[in-house]
């Protein structure tokens, strides 16, 4: 009840100084709204890079993964040789081994011819390296020659494939090779590939004549039930070259996130933006509180008089900047979720509001407040009694 008294009641002040002021409080609370909705929005985009980055490697059917270790991010891989692969098939718990490929590729539009670039995906159809269902129901035509199959959650700018299938327009250009559209699966785009293309192993070498069969991106290593993981990882690594790096499915992951959000100059953007976006609603926030003492600073000088305390003071600002807080956070989550849907339908990227970014971007905004409410307290000090009487 103590405690309950020691801030209701500077915080009752707070809120009356607050409202008295209608304007400056909306402008207010508009400054902490801004400060939100630019927080949410990067954040939202960060992951949505991150989610989309991890939807090939999220798909991966497989336990051990090699790539070369110059490979910055699986959609720019250095290749090697493919008989470091076939070096693993001599542990006695690895079961399988396959050989993915990938490459950018230029894809013709069909209505209207114009070219954009996607991701092709070239391996065995019989080892299914991908977890789709949809792949796993093509394997068989997918042998056929110069066929391919379409991912439909690409960018519409790549035309209504689905549709012209069906239609029976299924034939189309891929850096400039002719192939067939035989079916569709869903992946999702990224911000490195605005669509993807999955083929067989010798449709993907047709499609680009200038690779080597004997060249891959990416060794899949199946081991056997019951199998150790690392204990097979550790060991591969002692026997094949230095060059070729073995990660796991959770490690492969990761590498692709640690490109984003460290190497890629993206990851650096966005949180960049989030720091701007703080900057600037705390620097909002700091003015509307300073403006707050410096109008009512005679009267805080009375109620000094009086015999409150200098603390009281300062709990009456940082309820000023808690109220804050929950003002601004709450139209600027209401509206962020709208921009979200908005986004995404034109993005085609996955944009979730979740739980944990709600706490935690109101955790920013309130620490924003707070830090606000710090550096306007000093002015305080011009509220003394001695000096205004």
């Amino acid at each position: 009840m103590k405690i309950f008294n020691l801030w209701y009641f500077p915080a009752r002040l707070a809120w009356r100084q607050l409202i008295h002021d209608k304007p400056k409080l909306v402008a207010a609370t508009s400054g902490v709204l801004f400060a939100c909705v630019l927080v949410f929005m990067q954040l939202g985009f960060k992951d949505s890079l991150y989610t989309s980055a991890a939807s090939m490697p999220l798909k991966l059917d497989g336990d051990l993964f090699l790539i070369h270790q110059q490979s910055e991010a699986l959609w720019r891989t250095v290749q090697f040789e493919r008989s470091e692969l076939m070096r693993a098939l001599g542990h006695p718990a690895v079961t399988e081994v396959a050989p993915l490929y990938l490459s950018l590729a230029s894809f013709k539009n069909i209505n209207t011819h114009v070219k954009r670039t996607l991701m092709v995906y070239g391996f065995d159809p019989d080892m299914e390296l991908l977890n789709v269902n949809s792949l796993k129901e093509l394997k068989y035509p997918l042998r056929i020659k110069d066929t391919v199959v379409f991912d439909e959650l690409s960018r519409p700018e790549f035309g209504p494939v689905g549709e012209l299938i069906q239609s029976g327009q299924d034939r189309t250009e891929v850096n400039d090779y002719k192939v067939k559209i035989i079916g569709l699966f869903q992946l999702g785009i990224s911000f490195a590939a605005d669509g993807n293309l999955v083929a067989s192993d010798l449709n993907f070498m047709r499609i680009f004549p200038e690779r080597e069969i004997n060249k891959i991106d990416i060794g899949v290593v199946r081991l056997q039930p019951g199998a150790s993981v690392q204990q097979v990882q550790s060991e591969l690594r002692e026997h094949l070259n230095e060059f070729v790096k073995v990660y796991s499915y959770e490690q492969i992951r990761d590498h692709e996130r640690r490109y984003w959000e460290n190497v890629a100059p993206i990851g650096f953007i966005f949180d960049f933006g989030t720091v701007m976006g703080l900057v600037v609603g705390m620097v909002i926030v700091y003015q509307i509180l300073f403006t707050e003492i410096t109008n009512y600073r005679f009267e805080f000088a009375t109620l000094k008089a009086m015999g409150y305390e200098h603390h009281y003071f300062i709990r009456v600002v940082f309820s000023s900047a808690l109220i804050l807080a929950i003002l601004g956070f709450i139209p600027g989550l209401l509206l962020s979720n709208s921009l979200y849907d908005l986004a995404e339908s034109q993005i085609f990227l996955p944009m979730t509001m979740t739980l944990n970014k709600i706490i935690t971007v109101f955790a920013f905004i309130l620490l924003m407040c707070i830090v606000a409410g710090f550096l306007a307290i000093h002015r305080l000090k011009s509220a003394n009694p001695a000096d205004m009487f």
